[in-house]
């Protein structure tokens, strides 16, 4: 039978946080709940979140060949924004599924269904989070502002989606990618085709990564009528990953071709070197993916975080030739 039958523990801790976080170890005991409902004791999602960001403002400042002061702000702001908005995201996520994470065993521990928190309260944690947010935001461009505010679009739709579509990581994927076309019109004041491709990519890098994610809890997703990927791909899993890897890489290679194609032979080698790192860290995880193995899907999940700094360490290197 599946995990979904089991009851966990109620530690207060949520069971597929990284052992030993320093929320469950350091924070006070009042703000843990509230830290958790940002998964501030899973911080890979942040990453998640933020390297778009920081592949659109590297690849911008690439394209128009200057970096400045305020781009150091912008590549912080970004940090601190990302952090904050996955936790609204995390929070409205955790709201609109409190009677769904309920009765899934991996998320039955998660704040609202477990009672540490109520849903007035999920609802002004939410609020204070968006707000100190919005007030980054407002440090960029007119351009940048607009684009973030458009963003809340896809945050809010996206933990519908997986009731209405066997592709919800496309939303997830339009939501978690917005930074790069924000960090590169923060940068450059306008939104280029470049970021556009970069954008394209980050979605189906997502939908490589969330479809590895959502095959630990596809037995339970069945039981309760949740639809994703997994479920829709099943055995044929590890086919259409492979699919995600070569649309992730060629799109990549094509936005790095978009921005920086006139800057010089050098420059372009060492940039399209980071498509083809981060390749072969995704094709890695594929041959390691097991759909039966939930502690190594989750372990392959969190490894995306290094796959994709890849690709930035070869921006950024492109960027001292």
């Amino acid at each position: 039978m599946g995990a979904g039958n089991q009851t966990p523990e109620p530690t207060g801790e949520v069971i597929d946080a990284v052992k030993g976080n320093w929320v469950d170890r350091f924070a006070p005991a009042p703000a843990r709940p509230y830290l958790r409902l940002s998964r501030a004791d899973r911080p890979i999602g942040t990453w998640l979140l933020l390297l778009p960001c920081w592949w659109g403002l590297l690849l911008s400042m690439l394209h128009d060949g200057r970096a400045g002061w305020h781009d150091l702000w912008i590549l912080a702001g970004c940090g601190i924004g990302a952090f904050l908005m996955r936790g609204a995201g995390c929070t409205w996520n955790d709201i609109t599924d409190r009677h769904i994470d309920g009765s899934v065993w991996r998320t039955a521990s998660r704040p609202i269904p477990s009672g540490q928190v109520t849903v007035i309260q999920a609802l002004a944690w939410l609020v204070a989070q968006a707000l100190v947010a919005l007030c980054i935001l407002l440090t960029f461009n007119l351009a940048a502002i607009a684009l973030g505010i458009l963003s809340l679009l896809p945050v809010a739709i996206y933990p519908f989606a997986k009731r209405f579509t066997w592709w919800p990581q496309v939303f997830l994927g339009l939501a978690f990618n917005w930074g790069a076309l924000l960090a590169w019109t923060a940068h450059s004041g306008r939104l280029d085709w470049p970021a556009v491709v970069l954008y394209l990519t980050g979605i189906c890098w997502t939908l490589f990564y969330d479809t590895i994610y959502a095959h630990q809890d596809a037995e339970d997703d069945a039981l309760i009528g949740v639809k994703s990927t997994a479920r829709l791909f099943g055995d044929r899993s590890a086919i259409w990953l492979w699919r995600f890897l070569v649309a992730t890489v060629v799109l990549m290679a094509l936005a790095v071709l978009l921005a920086v194609g006139d800057q010089g032979l050098p420059v372009l080698l060492v940039a399209l070197a980071g498509p083809l790192a981060f390749g072969g860290h995704m094709q890695w995880q594929l041959r390691r993916f097991d759909m039966s193995d939930t502690a190594r899907l989750l372990t392959l999940f969190r490894s995306n975080r290094d796959a994709g700094l890849l690709p930035l360490l070869f921006f950024a290197g492109a960027l001292l030739v």
